[in-house]
C-alpha cells in the first residue's frame, strides 16, 4: 500500500513534533523536581526535623547550579537534532537568561508538553478500545450489555482527541522555538557583534584568496608567456640581424613581427605590474611607487614615510608606544594599486595637468595615501567607472575614499587604509 506523500510528510511532521516534545518533558522537568527538593530541604531546616538537611541542601543546590549549563547544552542539541535549529551557544555569558528559561519557562512547558502526551497516550487508548476490550473477563462483558455503545463513544471521543495533537503539538513546538533560541541563545546584539565577526572574518580571507590569487597570475605570466614572447623577439632579432640576402618584403614582416613582438613584452609587463608588482613582495610599498612614479608620463613627486622592510623601525605610534610594523601585503596592495590607477587616471583624463603629487605616510594604524594634481579638476566619482572601482577597492579592506575635484581644479584623491599595528 503507498502511502501519499502529503499524508506521509504530515506523519512524519507529528512524529517529529512528539518527539520533540516527549524529549523535552525530562529536561524541562529536571530542575523543576530540584527546586522541589530545595524547597523540602528548606522547609526542614526550618522545623528543625532533621540536623543533615543543610548539608543535603548546600549538595542540591550546587547540582542545580551545574545543571543549567548542561540543560542549556542539551536543550540546544535538542533543537538542532528534532528541529534543524542552530543555536549558538552563549558560553559564560548571560546565566540569568538560561536559568530563568529552565526555572520559569521550562516548567511551564514542561507541564505543557505532559499534558500534550497524556493528551495523546488516551486518546490512542480510547481509539482502540474495541481492541483491548476483549482482553477483559467475559463475565464483566455479560454483566455490562451496553458495553459496545459506551466503546463506540469511547472510541470517537479517543479519534477526537487524536485529531487534535497534530495541531497542538505544532502549536507547542512554535512556542518554544519562539522562547527557546532567545532565552538560550546570546541576544540580538551578541549576535549582530558575531555575524559582523564572520563577516569581516569571511571578507578578509576573500581578499588574501583574490591576492593570493592575483600573485599567482603575475607568476604564471611572468615565468611563461612574458618569457616566450621574450625568447620570439629575440629569435626574430637574430633573424632581422643574420638573414641579409631576404627579400625586401620579407624583412618588412620579419621588422614589424620584431617590433609586436616588443610591444606585446611592454604591453604584458605592464599587466603583470598591475596585476602584482614582484618589487611589492621583495622591497616594499616604497620601491614599487618609486617604479610607478618613474614610468609616469608626468612629473611625479613622491613622498613616502613608511617603517622599513630590511630594517626594525625604532619609531612609536601614538597610540600604544610600540613599534610600527610594516602593513599588511593586502593593505600595500591595495595602496600600490590605488597609487597606479590614479596616476593612469591623471595621465588620461586630467586636463591641462602638468605635474601629480603622491604622499604615503603611515599615522598610528592609518595608512595615509595622497594623490594631488594641478589639473583643472571636474572629476566626479558617481560618473566614472574607474574612480568607483578604486572606492571599492579601498572599501574591500575596510578602508575610506575621499575625493575632492573642483571645477577649475587642483584635484585630490585622499585613502586611509586600516593598517593594525
Amino acid at each position: 500500500m503507498k502511502v501519499p506523500p502529503r499524508t506521509r510528510r504530515a506523519l512524519t511532521r507529528v512524529a517529529r513534533d512528539t518527539s520533540f516534545l516527549a524529549l523535552g518533558v525530562p529536561l524541562h522537568l529536571l530542575i523543576g523536581f530540584l527546586l522541589f527538593v530545595v524547597g523540602g530541604l528548606v522547609w526542614e531546616i526550618i522545623l528543625g526535623s532533621d540536623a543533615g538537611a543543610p548539608v543535603v541542601l548546600g549538595f542540591v543546590v550546587v547540582l542545580a547550579v551545574l545543571a543549567v549549563p548542561a540543560l542549556t547544552v542539551a536543550q540546544i542539541r535538542r533543537f538542532r537534532r528534532l528541529l534543524g535549529i542552530d543555536i549558538p551557544r552563549p558560553g559564560r555569558r548571560r546565566p540569568q537568561r538560561q536559568a530563568g528559561y529552565h526555572c520559569l519557562a521550562g516548567l511551564l512547558l514542561g507541564a505543557l508538553e505532559v499534558l500534550l502526551l497524556a493528551l495523546l497516550v488516551a486518546g490512542l487508548a480510547a481509539a482502540t478500545v474495541y481492541v483491548w476490550v476483549w482482553a477483559v473477563p467475559w463475565r464483566w462483558r455479560i454483566e455490562h450489555p451496553g458495553y459496545g455503545t459506551q466503546a463506540f463513544y469511547v472510541t470517537v471521543a479517543g479519534l477526537a482527541a487524536l485529531a487534535l495533537v497534530p495541531s497542538l503539538a505544532a502549536a507547542l513546538v512554535r512556542v518554544e522555538t519562539h522562547a527557546g533560541p532567545r532565552l538560550l541563545g546570546p541576544d540580538s546584539g551578541e549576535d549582530l557583534a558575531r555575524r559582523v565577526a564572520d563577516l569581516t572574518e569571511s571578507r578578509a580571507g576573500a581578499v588574501d584568496a583574490a591576492d593570493a590569487e592575483r600573485r599567482r597570475i603575475e607568476r604564471d605570466l611572468h615565468d611563461g608567456a612574458q618569457q616566450r614572447l621574450v625568447s620570439l623577439a629575440l629569435n626574430l632579432g637574430i633573424a632581422k640581424a643574420t638573414l641579409k640576402d631576404l627579400p625586401p618584403e620579407a624583412r618588412a614582416v620579419i621588422d614589424a613581427a620584431h617590433q609586436e613582438a616588443k610591444d606585446a613584452i611592454e604591453e604584458l609587463g605592464n599587466l603583470v605590474r598591475g596585476l602584482h608588482p614582484a618589487v611589492l613582495d621583495e622591497l616594499g610599498l616604497d620601491a614599487a611607487l618609486s617604479g610607478l612614479a618613474a614610468r609616469s608620463p608626468l612629473p611625479v613627486r613622491l613622498r613616502v614615510d613608511l617603517p622599513s622592510r630590511q630594517e626594525p623601525d625604532v619609531r612609536r605610534d601614538m597610540a600604544g608606544g610600540r613599534p610600527q610594523a610594516p602593513a599588511a601585503s593586502a593593505v600595500e596592495a591595495v595602496a600600490y594599486f590605488v597609487v597606479s590607477e590614479a596616476l593612469t587616471n591623471i595621465a588620461k583624463h586630467a586636463r591641462e595637468a602638468t605635474r601629480a603629487e603622491v604622499s604615503v605616510t603611515r599615522l598610528g594604524a592609518i595608512l595615509r595615501v595622497v594623490i594631488a594634481d594641478d589639473g583643472m579638476g571636474g572629476a566626479d566619482p558617481s560618473r566614472g567607472s574607474g574612480l568607483r572601482g578604486l572606492a571599492q577597492r579601498v572599501r574591500s579592506v575596510d578602508g575610506t575614499f575621499r575625493m575632492s575635484s573642483p571645477v577649475g581644479g587642483p584635484t585630490m584623491m585622499s585613502v586611509e587604509l586600516p593598517c593594525p599595528t
